[in-house]
């Protein structure tokens, strides 16, 4: 099968970029022919209000383009990972042109909330979820802070709910859980076309045996990933075990100063994966105090590849995916007292431990390897073919 994937990148690279580029490898690796259509946010900056506006409602480029690649290479099926703000809903129209069935992954919520993470003012929010014009995200700027940026991203949502392009122009969409599933159904996308199929980790690293005894933080260093709330919870643990932190973000200054202050607390900085994988390997327990509600949680299922258990808040994506007490411990978000309450359990119960790590190994082996992934892909590129492409 030919695949065509198409992608608009972030100026910095992000989960999502990740995703693009291993989906891709993985289909080339069992045999695919895979081109890979991009664009990025560089240009962003450059164009005026005027011309993201444009470019953001329909890019006739974009249009062009992937029509032009369509007619040439004949995929099976066109891939969908992001299209805003450059590429735009316009790629959905140049496939249907051409035939070629739709798939599109849902990295984030974009589709249903203007800032596309269902968080404001440091707590979820779903102000705007199933209004057909999202007005609330606006009112409130939760799009970089600006009511005219947030005002373009409701006038794309708005303009392409009004012409049924999410509900008539995507054969298949990718949820990443059955809770991101269950939002995107609520935002009145079709359920019939909306299947569940986690991200994964593209290479094994291995499990290992938490001989380091550290509790480990993978992420950025922003407030929105539960910093404040990690740094809270280790200045209350009795238990004196290290935590280190692996990430960069708006609040590393603060992170340095914990670290400077707090003998437990040790900021690594940025590492390589190769490096990451170590130091899940070596863990007592991964933890995860996202005040997101995630539409997925890349770092668990890493964690999960290295045996490694994980202390998780307990709301959207990441408490599907943490089962409390079998391969790990789930906590009240925003709660820096009961996250150090359900480490000190973790680290109170080396049996139980034990046990979590096992599970947490086989969860992994269950859903989130490479050839899992490669199965249920195309089983739901066969599903969007099946489906045809509407018109």
């Amino acid at each position: 099968m030919k695949v065509l994937t198409v992608h608009n990148e972030y100026q910095q690279a992000g989960g999502e970029d990740l995703v693009f580029e291993e989906e891709a490898d993985l289909l080339e690796a069992r045999g695919h022919q895979v081109m890979r259509y991009r664009t990025t946010n560089d240009r962003v900056e450059e164009l005026g209000y005027a011309a993201l506006t444009k470019e953001t409602l329909w890019s006739s480029a974009s249009y062009r383009e992937l029509r032009d690649v369509m007619r040439t290479e004949r995929p099976g099926v066109v891939h969908l990972h992001n299209t805003f703000p450059l590429i735009s809903p316009s790629a959905y129209y140049a496939a249907a042109s051409e035939g070629v069935p739709v798939v599109q992954t849902l990295h984030n919520y974009r589709l249903l909330c203007p800032n596309g993470l269902f968080y404001r003012d440091g707590a979820p929010c779903e102000d705007c979820l199933g209004k057909v014009v999202p007005w609330p995200g606006v009112l409130h700027a939760c799009y970089r802070n600006s009511r005219a940026a947030t005002g373009l991203v409701a006038a794309m949502l708005s303009a392409h709910r009004a012409l049924g392009t999410y509900s008539s122009k995507v054969d298949a969409y990718v949820a990443l859980t059955e809770f991101s599933r269950q939002k995107m159904v609520q935002g009145g996308l079709p359920p019939e076309r909306l299947h569940v199929k986690p991200n994964f980790v593209y290479s094994d690293p291995g499990p290992g045996n938490g001989e380091g005894g550290y509790a480990l933080f993978v992420g950025r260093l922003s407030k929105d990933k539960g910093i404040r709330t990690l740094l809270a919870a280790w200045q209350r643990l009795d238990k004196g075990v290290p935590l280190k932190i692996v990430g960069d973000g708006p609040l590393a200054d603060l992170v340095a100063r914990a670290a400077e202050t707090n003998p437990r607390v040790e900021w690594l900085g940025r590492k390589t994966m190769q490096e990451v994988n170590a130091l899940m390997r070596g863990a007592l327990t991964l933890v995860f105090p996202s005040e997101l509600y995630e539409t997925f949680g890349r770092v668990a299922a890493e964690s999960f590849a290295a045996g490694t258990p994980v202390v998780a808040a307990n709301h959207g994506a990441v408490a599907e995916l943490v089962e409390h007490g079998r391969t790990g411990l789930r906590f009240r978000p925003r709660d820096a007292a009961d996250l150090a309450s359900q480490v000190e359990r973790l680290l109170g119960e080396p049996e139980g431990r034990a046990r979590m790590r096992r599970a947490a190994r086989a969860e992994f082996e269950e859903k989130y390897t490479a050839e899992e992934n490669y199965r249920r892909l195309i089983g739901i590129y066969e599903s969007a073919a099946g489906a045809g492409v509407r018109a």
